[in-house]
């Protein structure tokens, strides 16, 4: 009996100290956020460091993006042709790849791509800098490590991960045209005119107002777990890990969030 209850008392102390823990994890993001608001101005001043963030979080993801959007445009409209050909007619077809798209498909695997690709560069390098003692030199330097560091690669990502949204929204779009005029069977002007039939601006701002908030999500992500390193080598790969986990986690649930907020209330009928 008594090593039941040291059992229960250790399972309890556990959960509690994991609770605890996410808790101060949460707060410690959240200081984080605020201080990259608070050194925005400063850190906007020193545009050749946002520049060069952009290029490495937009321009070196094109390729990657245009791979994954152009085979999720195909598969979108393999899909479509299955499962709506006994019932809707596949004069259609353009209108449900263009909204699955724009509306949900463009946003979320761009956000998760470059999640992958720039959450782990971005908490490799302060990660690297961090157990470098990088980050200590410029602290010592009276300069701020939030407003040098954080600020440019956080707003690199919220400018960038929309116009990425809107190239992947409009190479799966085109993916989906050529599969469908190829291998459906639906000719040009039909998939032409089921794309102009159903699109809405509301649609595509949706899209574009999720992708700014997965950019935030995507640089704060990796920011904070570059910071947080600690362990030479191994602690690296650790937060590089777990930078990617979490943009990748929040960037569903916050999908999630997002969508009921703007087709509930923002846009709602």
């Amino acid at each position: 009996m008594a090593d039941d209850d040291s059992l229960t008392l250790r399972t309890y102390e556990a959960a509690r100290t994991r609770v605890l823990d996410s808790i101060a994890e949460v707060g410690r993001i959240t200081l984080l956020v605020i201080d990259t608001f608070r050194h925005s101005l400063r850190g906007l001043r020193a545009f050749r460091l946002v520049v060069d963030q952009m290029h490495m979080i937009g321009v070196q993801s094109l390729m990657l993006v245009f791979i994954v959007s152009l085979f999720t445009g195909a598969v979108s409209a393999v899909q479509a042709a299955y499962q709506f050909s006994t019932v809707v007619p596949l004069k259609y077809i353009g209108s449900v790849i263009l909204r699955s798209v724009i509306i949900e498909l463009g946003p979320v695997l761009t956000a998760l791509i470059v999640g992958g690709r720039v959450g782990a560069a971005i908490a490799a390098e302060l990660g690297t800098m961090r157990v470098t003692e990088q980050v200590d030199a410029l602290e010592s330097m009276a300069i701020n490590p939030v407003r040098y560091l954080v600020v440019p690669r956080v707003v690199g990502a919220i400018v960038m991960l929309p116009l990425l949204t809107i190239l992947a929204n409009t190479i799966a779009v085109f993916g989906g045209y050529v599969v469908a005029v190829t291998s459906v069977g639906v000719s040009t002007h039909t998939y032409v005119t089921g794309l102009k039939q159903f699109f809405f601006m509301k649609d595509l701002w949706s899209g574009l107002i999720k992708a700014v908030f997965f950019g935030g999500i995507i640089g704060w992500m990796g920011c904070y777990y570059g910071f947080r390193t600690e362990g030479g080598a191994e602690g690296v790969g650790v937060a590089t890990t777990r930078a990617v986990v979490s943009s990748c986690v929040l960037v569903l649930v916050s999908d999630y969030v997002l969508a009921n907020v703007l087709f509930r209330f923002i846009f709602a009928e």
